[in-house]
């Protein structure tokens, strides 16, 4: 299950809204406590480097990943997941996002209808990487 804050959650809708008509990406960082609860600490905005087709599609560059990863370890933190938008799509992962993913992380994906940012829902890769099966997501302070 992945546990963010009431702030986290504003903090993703709000970077979700000033990015539309694009997608907007960011990292989920925090600790693994028991029972399979990964409980984010921090939301951390990340430039989406995509140069074409923003509106379907986002990358982290290999230099941004290095440093995330060195932010949280300087914070004693671990890189949970990732969050992304899907403009004027559901809240569900793509066949380029599974193509993409990696098994362990948490993908948040919120979607954002004309604007209005809507469902966030969280997926995990299977280990086979075959397919996401929906993660238990809960906001915590609501």
């Amino acid at each position: 299950m992945l546990s963010l804050s009431a702030e986290h959650a504003t903090s993703i809708r709000q970077h979700a809204r000033a990015e539309y008509p694009h997608e907007c990406c960011g990292a989920l960082l925090g600790r693994e406590l028991s029972g399979d609860v990964r409980w984010v600490e921090e939301v951390v905005p990340i430039a989406n480097e995509q140069e074409d087709n923003r509106e379907r599609r986002f990358l982290i560059t290999p230099v941004q990943m290095m440093q995330l990863e060195r932010e949280a370890k300087q914070k004693s933190l671990k890189v949970l997941g990732f969050y992304h938008s899907h403009p004027d799509h559901p809240a569900r992962p793509s066949e380029f996002d599974r193509e993409n993913a990696l098994p362990y992380y948490s993908y948040l994906i919120i979607s954002v209808q004309k604007g209005k940012p809507a469902e966030m829902h969280c997926w995990r890769l299977l280990e086979d990487r075959s397919g996401f099966e929906r993660e238990p997501t809960e906001i915590r302070g609501l």
